[in-house]
């Protein structure tokens, strides 16, 4: 077994991959039955008898990569995973081999310190102050940001709760929840919200909706009512939460007049924005998260909108002390006096071993710099708009909302079950790979623009492919 040879075959067959992948020589999407590719791939006899190395780890990175789904294929249109970028796939590589579980600063400084700039990089494109270098020099009467990267934006989504939690109940650790908990939320939001609801223990029928316009953004004129119906039940509000964007169709909420809302009722307000938080970046598009300073917390994926290999997400809040309160921990051989010439993340996350995940991003932001990064975010929430107008003048086809960011839901003539059918073929065809969602009450096809290669061309033409399957 030799390491340099064996990752010099493995780099050809992924530069091939790759090249077959933005041509469209290979298919976007190829689903062969479960026990089919485990008999291909010979698991069963690598897994006794060793041995993959060489000409028969050549052979399997074949059979493995044939049944990939290819996220830089120009078809791929389906889910908001990032095609990523080759510098990050190289970090990754180098994170998965030196292999420094960098939440605490002895394990891994280098990491460390990388998701540290990362971290203050990204309060500053909030809007939040960044912490100070070193970090022990942190002023305890100055309101500094904070944050940590995590493995999703689901993780982050639970840690800004589990801190808004802390924050509302302190001795929850103690004690257990207070039973008057609740959380406002609106009905658009991520399923991640609800889930975060039962982790945390206080279940569904602690949250209370919010109204939305016919589009799922939510109302800032009727915020009161469900804050009202809460407090008539006795409940106090934990956090309200807000798209920036929405999951389904790629919607924001009105981030300001919720801020102001959350500011004179003193609720957190917790903004999920896994998906369109990027936008940041854009001079173009930064208009759609206005007030997104006057937040106290944030999720941000680097791994949507900013090329990096899954997973890499952000959690941010404004004030970093709630999120060092938000754990309660012992344990002799980790918490300790001890010299600390940088800075341990560990009282921050809900993992207590967690990769080194900023790398994955630096090396994309440091390829690309910050024009780059906004210049591809623009491209693709461009080119939503622009399939936008090709689409809803076709005839027989509908776009139900126009685009906020690159996710884009039609629907052709007929009922859910046609929109469905459309799919499955599509996806058993290979060649191009989207979803649906319900919008409106109705089954929509749904395309979500991640690739670079992906260009209206690409649309002009899977849109003929379904004219040819539904006769349209």
């Amino acid at each position: 077994m030799s390491f340099l040879p064996d990752a010099r075959e493995i780099i050809q067959q992924l530069e091939l991959y790759h090249q077959q992948s933005i041509s469209m020589q290979a298919s976007a999407i190829n689903q062969l039955p479960l026990a089919d590719l485990v008999s291909a791939m010979d698991l069963e006899k690598w897994a006794k008898n060793g041995g993959l190395t060489g000409e028969h780890l050549l052979k399997f990175t074949e059979k493995y990569l044939s049944a990939t789904t290819r996220l830089h294929h120009p078809g791929f249109l389906a889910h908001q995973c990032a095609a990523p970028h080759y510098g990050s796939a190289l970090a990754s590589m180098i994170d998965g081999f030196t292999n420094n579980p960098m939440n605490i600063y002895e394990m891994g400084p280098a990491a460390a310190s990388i998701e540290y700039f990362v971290i203050n990089w990204m309060l500053e494109k909030v809007g939040w102050a960044p912490a100070p270098y070193p970090p022990n020099r942190m002023d305890p009467q100055k309101i500094t940001g904070g944050g940590v990267l995590t493995h999703g934006g689901s993780l982050a989504n639970l840690t800004a709760l589990i801190a808004a939690r802390t924050k509302m109940a302190p001795s929850v650790w103690d004690t257990g929840n207070p039973p008057d908990l609740a959380l406002l939320a609106s009905p658009e939001n991520h399923y991640s919200i609800t889930r975060a609801a039962g982790i945390l223990g206080m279940g569904q029928k602690s949250i209370y909706h919010l109204e939305v316009d016919q589009n799922g953004v939510i109302r800032p004129d009727k915020l009161d009512k469900a804050y009202i119906r809460m407090k008539e039940d006795g409940k106090r509000a934990i956090a309200l939460v807000a798209n920036a964007c929405s999951t389904a169709a790629g919607l924001y909420d009105p981030i300001r007049e919720i801020a102001q809302f959350c500011r004179e009722n003193d609720i957190w307000l917790h903004i999920d924005g896994a998906h369109g938080a990027s936008a940041l970046l854009s001079e173009k598009y930064r208009h759609l998260l206005d007030g997104i300073e006057l937040a106290d917390s944030l999720s941000w994926d680097a791994h949507k909108m900013m090329q990096t290999t899954s997973l890499c997400t952000a959690v941010l809040v404004r004030d970093v002390a709630t999120l060092e309160r938000a754990f309660q921990q012992e344990a002799s051989y980790l918490f300790h006096e001890k010299e600390e010439p940088g800075i341990d993340f560990i009282e921050r996350t809900v993992e207590c071993t967690k990769a080194g995940l900023g790398l994955k991003f630096f090396m994309v932001l440091g390829c690309l710099g910050e024009k780059g990064l906004a210049h591809f975010i623009d491209r693709q929430y461009d080119l939503a708009l622009e399939c936008y107008e090709y689409i809803r003048q076709i005839p027989g086809f509908e776009c139900p909302v126009r685009p906020q960011a690159n996710i884009l839901c039609f629907r052709v003539d007929g009922d859910d079950e046609r929109q469905l059918f459309i799919r499955d073929q599509l996806i058993a065809e290979g060649k191009y790979y989207l979803s649906t969602s319900d919008f409106g009450g109705r089954r929509c096809l749904r395309l979500s623009l991640m690739s670079p290669q992906t260009t209206l061309r690409t649309i002009q033409d899977l849109v003929s492919e379904i004219r040819s399957l539904t006769g349209i």
